[in-house]
């Protein structure tokens, strides 16, 4: 176990915080962001990462290792201590549920809600919560057809994905999801829309970042740069046929296609680039682009609306409306521009040809994201969800 990480002193009185959370994989930086803001207004709030999850770039307070009787030991000592210091915890991502139990049977969290504690839960993509059946019935075309783990049931099947559904929901006291999957173990009253809880510093992506000069792409001048990220891209894709579920397949021929119509246009493709460094390409983009079968958006899109551009993908409508049940004001003002892989041709050349459109979103898109996914915001409002659920 590490000590406390250089992430600087917490602002509360440790004597008298509003309570104490600690934060269990930081859901790329979510945890990070959050937590500082948190004790700006009054809470000890901490971060623990496992080595190897890729997690460790985000400078998390207490960092623990994995596998052998060592290890264990270190991690059970860490969670008598825990025990002792915090009242909430949470935790993020598809069976992350728990600190000792290698099993992943979760007894150790369900003894600490036998002593009292807390459990929040923050759910991650397709594989939490939701058969394949399930979410392969989403039309017009289901993403599934695009995954490479659809026929791997290691990562992904509905046996895995319901048994972690039936797991989380009786574990957690609380459930955080953004994007409107409401199906199978994700219809559940415990389960609620919270954009604020993936934010990010608005300081880190600001419009007016400064590029250093080793990250600078030289292109002509006017050539429109239409940015596109993968993360994992070999294990999620078919790497013959660029095959993914983040659409990289669809958009290379399209690309193609305007640069063959003589627009000045250039597919800047990223993939596995650490986010610290990837806001500084994003920065020198013109348009983000993203999923076009998935029906929502991840950290690269938030991330672009923080840095005032542009940003396209498909946003589902089934998923829109349910989301309206929770987030009414989230769904109205969402400014991302919403694309099929039938449209995407067309959306993508209007935005080419008019340089003042890609202006006016990308303004809506900073507005958007400081209010919805700024880690101000996200303290805001889990300051709220957190004494609610301690009875304060």
């Amino acid at each position: 176990m590490s000590g406390v990480n250089a992430g600087g002193i917490q602002n509360v009185n440790l004597d008298r915080p509003k309570g104490r959370v600690l934060f269990v994989g930081t859901s790329y930086y979510n945890g990070r962001h959050l937590s500082r803001e948190l004790r700006k207004l009054g809470w000890k709030a901490d971060t623990l990462s496992f080595a190897g999850s890729g997690e460790e770039q985000y400078e998390p307070d207490f960092l623990l290792n994995r596998g052998g009787l060592i290890n264990w030991l270190t991690t059970l000592k860490f969670y008598l201590y825990a025990i002792k210091h915090y009242d909430i915890f949470h935790f993020s991502g598809a069976h992350n549920l728990t600190l000792l139990d290698r099993r992943n049977r979760c007894w150790d969290t369900k003894l600490l809600k036998l002593l009292g504690k807390k459990i929040v839960y923050s759910t991650n993509g397709c594989l939490d919560g939701v058969s394949q059946s399930s979410f392969r019935k989403w039309l017009p075309e289901p993403v599934c057809d695009s995954c490479k783990w659809r026929d791997v049931p290691s990562v992904c099947s509905d046996d895995k994905n319901l048994q972690w559904g039936k797991l989380r929901n009786e574990v957690a006291d609380y459930q955080i999801i953004l994007g409107g999957n409401r199906v199978d173990y994700n219809d559940d009253s415990k389960v609620h829309e919270v954009p604020e809880f993936y934010c990010l510093d608005p300081h880190l992506w600001d419009p007016g970042l400064l590029v250093p000069s080793n990250y600078r792409l030289s292109y002509e001048p006017g050539t429109i740069k239409i940015l596109h990220a993968v993360g994992d891209f070999y294990s999620r894709s078919d790497i013959s046929t660029k095959k993914n579920i983040k659409s990289t397949h669809i958009y290379l021929p399209v690309i193609e296609r305007l640069k063959q119509e003589g627009y000045k246009v250039e597919l800047l493709f990223f993939h596995d680039v650490p986010s610290k460094q990837f806001r500084y390409f994003q920065a020198q983009a013109d348009i983000v682009v993203d999923m076009l079968t998935f029906g929502f958006f991840g950290a690269n899109i938030r991330e672009a609306m923080m840095l005032a551009k542009p940003a396209v993908c498909f946003l589902r409508p089934e998923w829109l409306e349910s989301m309206k049940t929770e987030i009414p004001e989230y769904v109205k003002e969402l400014p991302i521009v919403n694309a099929t892989p039938q449209t995407i041709y067309q959306v993508l050349k209007e935005l080419v040809e008019h340089p003042e459109k890609r202006r006016e979103i990308g303004l809506r898109g900073r507005d958007f994201a400081i209010k919805w996914h700024s880690a101000q915001a996200g303290a805001r409002k889990f300051d709220h969800i957190y004494t609610d659920l301690l009875g304060k």
